[in-house]
Parts: C-alpha cells; structure tokens; sequence
C-alpha cells in the first residue's frame, strides 16, 4: 500500500486535473454559449428598472415610408423629422442613417439647413474595411460630432450585448479613433468632454467601467424589458412635449429598409437606432456592469475545487456528498450572487470545475476507503490469527510445565533439585499465565475494551524485573546485558503492561543480535519525562524502513532474511502500550550496527 504522504499528493493531483479539466472547458466555445445564455436569464430575470429613459427614438417607420414615397425619399424625411425635433428643443440629437452619398441636390441642401438647426448633433459614420465611411463634408460641417454606429454581435447566438465605445480605423501611425454614437450623444447632453484613464472613462459626474485593455473598450448594454418610448416620425408635431428634454434618436426601425436589427438579451428583435438609444440609457442612468477578471475567474474556480477535496477528505458518508453537493450549489449560483452586485461572473467555467472536482474526489474517495476497509478487515483477520496463534503457542508450554511439576511431585527426586526445579517450572507457568493474558489485555485495549490499570509502581523495579527475565535467553547466546544508569523516577499505570512492553524490547534485542555482542539498558531523566532505552548490536533497521517499524504485522527486509522467526506484532503492541500510558517511542538505528529503542514516558521524580 502506498504511503499516506504518496495518497495525499496523488489526491492533490488528481483535484489539480479536474481544476486544470474544467479551466480548459470553459475557454471552449461551448462554454460561450453557455455563458452568454446565463447572462440573458440572469438580465431577464433582474429588477425592471425604476424612472423613465432620458432617451426617445424618432422611428422611420413603415407608416412613414409608405406616405413620403419609400427610402428614395428618406432626406426629406430626415429635413422634415428634424425641423419638428429642433421645435422641441431636445438636450441632444443622434441620427442612425449614414449620409455619405450624395442625393438630389435641393433635397440635400434642405437637409443640410435642417441639419446646422438642430443643437448638439451626433452624425454617425461606420467602420468599411478598416476605413470609416462619414457623412458627406456638407452634412458632417453641421454636426457637433461624428460617432461609429458598429454595435458589437456576439457570432455565436447573434445577440447583441455589448457596444465598443470606441473603434479605431486606419494602420498603426495613422490612427483614427471614433467613440460611439451613444457615447456622443451623452456627452453633448452633459455638455462636458470625455476623460480617458486606462480602467474607464468619465463623462462629468458619471464614471463609465471601461479598460482600455479590452479591445474597444466594451460596455455591456443594460437593456429596457419594456424598450424605449419610440414616436413614428409621422407624429413628432403631435408629441413635441414627449422630446422635450430627453435626447433623441433618429433612425430607421422599418423591417423593409432597416439593415440592422438585432436580438437582445430578452429575444425581442429590435433596430439599431434602439440599441444606440438603449446604450445611451445605460450610460444616463449609470447601470454599469463589470465582467469579472480572468483571474478572479479562476480563483473562484480553484476554491470550488479546493473545498470538494477537503470535504471528501475529512468528511465521510453522507456528510461529504452532502458537503460537496452544497459546494456545487454555491458554484451554480455565483453567477446569480454577483451580477446582483452588478459583476458578471462566468458560469460554465467555475461549474465545471465543481463537477469535475466532486465526482473526482468522490470517486477517489469510495475506491480509497474501500481499499481501506478491505486492508483494515485483513489485519484485523491477521492480527486475531496472531494472537490465538500465541495464545495457543504460550498455553502448549504452559501444560508441558504445569503437566512436570506434577510429575515430579509424584517421583522421588534429590530434594534440592526438586525443589528448585518445581520452583522454577511454578514460576514460569505463572510467567506463561501473565504473558497470555497480557496479549489479550493489549487486543482489548487497542479495540477501547479496556480501562487501564492507574497504580503507582517503581520505574527501577520493571527494569530489574525485566532483566532477570532475559538473563538466561542472554546467556544461551553469550550475550552480554547491563544497567548503565541508575534507574529513578516513579510511573503510573499498568505494571504488567509495562513490563510486557520493556520485555519484549529486551528479547528482540537479544534475538536479532549475534552472539558475544553487548546489550545496554540507559534510563536517563529529563524534566518530567524518564527515557529508557534498549541498545544492541544487532542487525540493525534501514532507514527507509523505520518509519513503518511500529506497523502491525511489520517486518524489516533484513529481519526476514536472517531467517529468524517472528510474527511483527510484538513492537505494534509495545508503541500502544506506551502510547496508552501517555508516552511515544523513538527509535534509531543503522544496518548491521545495532538499533536504539527508547520509551519516553511522564514519571514522578519526587522525594
């Protein structure tokens, strides 16, 4: 099994991915469309809002063209429409028809009359192949200012939501640059000038949000469910009052002769003279929406992913899904959270990277904590096979000794022999006693089946007592054991379970050591804290493996090849009854040198 640091970042990678997935998705023309059709629900379903437009459009009409004769006659149609909008003293005057071929003669000249009467006018001019297309010099001396009429159209759905507030015509050196139509008009009805910066413009009191980072300076168009008030220019003179102070917009809505309508956010069809006007409005009535930065894009983005991993990775069951879920629901309705605060987040981008994100950590997750439970059932399988195994094994003894004494107090024997003998084989059944219930003891406490025991013993006691213990299995191997410290201090616990615990580091010492080596107990004191340690001289550890040395079931490479028996259970039940007891262990070692075991444990060193 892979470690818990190699899991981590395996996990860590597989959420980068699915964040790296779902980033890549949403620059994909798809994720537009998406994009663009949540904005048009999101504007759809916002407040309508509130106080009349400032701007009106004269409509050239289908009534109008049927009763002055068509677009042959549209410059007197314009001479007429306005004479009757200047009466009306209107703030401003944008007119949507290009004027750049000449006509009959006295028809321009009339318009051109008209046109030098008329206060504070917006002449447009278009953008033909990287050149602009003006009025002609007798109507374009007569305006107070030229403005593009190129309404921005998305090319994926044809919807139109945005207008450039300005375009730039003509190579590098030769730049000429024209703001927009509606831009213009707002700026003569402010009668000011347009201040530029590199994040936005200013027009008076009104700052427009409009980097100059942004290829012509974009502005998202908030457009009128209800539309403009529109007045056919067969009835101006009758609605003289209704342009009276607003800014008008003179064009052709005509569905024979009008060469732009377009579609707005709402699905209505409409002329660009009222786009013009619509973007005028969000400009009078300071409604500006900002599209979020890609980098704020993307870090709302990384935070979904990053709170899908973290909730799959300490959460469980139902709670995770629940959590991940709640996250999904906070990626869907962003979008909705911002644009209420006039930002318009992007959907499908942030969205993604959720999904990707959940199912991702979801699935890694139930595979990972399957594997886990499948691996926690085998060693929970293996460590009770291991410990019937020693129960078994230690009880087989333990009848042998127990079947001798008996044995030898029914045949006569040197009574010195025999008693020493007896006393022995007594003392050792009791010893075999005590050790099978100290293996079912520790199971019990590692599964929370057991309180232990809190009685105040002697720390030098366990050590003498555990010594004597290892003295003839030491022997046997010409194994030298010493004490090279005083041993003081008092502990609080479960004597038997510590004595287990020191024990076996002694016969693991002695039983991987080769003969005539040296085998040290050091306990030394430091603050509260009394440190025993167990050094030898034996095979030794690689480093690479003592971090799993604790591991139940656990054993070394080099332990496996000496051919020496072992289960790998006996150091996993010292570092719980130690980690029981309030202390940890530490270990160092270095192949084929020997190892350092230490229990570091809380003890009183009072009088």
């Amino acid at each position: 099994m892979p470690s818990k640091a190699l899991q981590h970042w395996v996990y860590i990678g597989l959420l980068a991915g699915c964040f790296a997935v779902g980033t890549l998705a949403g620059w994909t023309t798809l994720a537009a469309r998406v994009d663009h059709y949540a904005y048009d629900i999101l504007t759809a379903s916002s407040k309508p809002f509130s106080g009349p437009p400032e701007a009106v459009v004269v409509a050239i009409d289908e009534e109008t063209l049927r009763a002055r004769g068509g677009m042959r006659n549209i410059r007197p149609i314009l001479t007429e429409a306005l004479t009757e909008i200047s009466a009306a003293k209107p703030k401003a005057v944008a007119i949507d028809v290009i004027l750049s071929d000449k006509g009959d003669g006295a028809d321009d000249a009339r318009l051109e009359q008209a046109l030098r009467a008329t206060p504070k006018l917006v002449l447009p001019c278009d953008l033909v192949n990287q050149s602009w297309e003006d009025p002609l010099p007798q109507f374009a001396g007569s305006a107070a200012a030229l403005g593009h009429v190129h309404p921005e159209v998305d090319r994926n759905d044809g919807v139109s939501r945005e207008i450039s507030l300005e375009e730039i015509a003509g190579p590098a050196g030769r730049r000429d640059r024209r703001w927009a139509l509606a831009l213009e008009a707002f700026r003569l009805s402010r009668e000011t000038n347009i201040v530029e910066s590199p994040d936005e413009l200013s027009v008076g009191e009104v700052t427009i949000p409009s980097s100059r980072t942004n290829p012509g300076r974009p502005l998202l168009i908030r457009y009128r469910s209800s539309g403009i008030p529109t007045i056919s220019a067969m009835n101006v003179r009758e609605r003289q009052a209704d342009l009276k102070g607003k800014t008008v917009f003179l064009g052709v809505t005509a569905l024979s002769a009008a060469r732009d309508r377009l579609l707005n956010p709402y699905g209505q069809n409409i002329p660009g003279v009222e786009v013009h006007a619509h973007a005028f409005d969000t400009l009078a009535g300071g409604r500006f929406l900002r599209r979020a930065s890609e980098l704020s894009s993307i870090g709302l983005a990384f935070l979904f992913a990053l709170l899908c991993g973290l909730a799959f990775q300490y959460l469980a069951g139902w709670r995770a899904y629940a959590a991940g879920i709640a996250v999904l629901l906070c990626a869907h309705l962003a979008p909705v959270f911002f644009f209420a605060r006039q930002i318009v987040f992007p959907y499908f981008g942030p969205a993604a990277v959720a999904w990707f994100s959940f199912i991702g950590a979801a699935t890694y997750q139930h595979f990972f904590v399957r594997r886990q439970l499948t691996r926690s059932e085998s060693e929970k399988s293996r460590y009770q096979q291991a410990i019937h195994w020693a129960a078994h094994e230690m009880r087989t003894p333990l009848t042998a000794i127990q079947g001798s004494s008996e044995i030898m107090t029914r045949y006569a024997l040197p009574e010195a022999k025999s008693k020493q003998l007896s006393e022995m084989i007594h003392a050792e059944s009791k010893r075999l006693g005590r050790l099978i219930q100290t293996f079912l003891d520790v199971e019990r406490l590692a599964d929370g089946q057991m309180e232990l025991k809190r009685e105040r013993f002697s720390a030098a006691s366990i050590v003498d007592t555990c010594m004597g213990r290892v003295h003839s299995l030491a022997e046997n191997k010409n194994i030298r054991v010493t004490l090279d410290s005083a041993v003081d201090g008092a502990l609080t616990g479960d004597r038997e379970l510590m004595e287990y615990a020191l024990y076996n580091l002694l016969t693991n010492a002695i039983k991987y050591s080769p003969a005539e080596t040296h085998v040290s107990v050091v306990a030394e004191q430091k603050g509260k804290q009394l440190r025993i340690s167990v050094r030898d001289q034996g095979i030794g550890i690689d480093a690479k493996e003592l971090k799993n040395i604790f591991k139940k079931f656990y054993r070394t490479k080099t332990a496996e090849e000496s051919g020496i028996a072992g289960t790998g259970i006996g150091l996993s039940i010292v570092e719980q009854i130690v980690t029981h007891h309030g202390g940890h262990m530490e270990v160092t070692s270095e192949t084929a040198k020997g190892s350092c075991f230490t229990m570091v444990l809380g003890a009183d060193f009072g009088g």
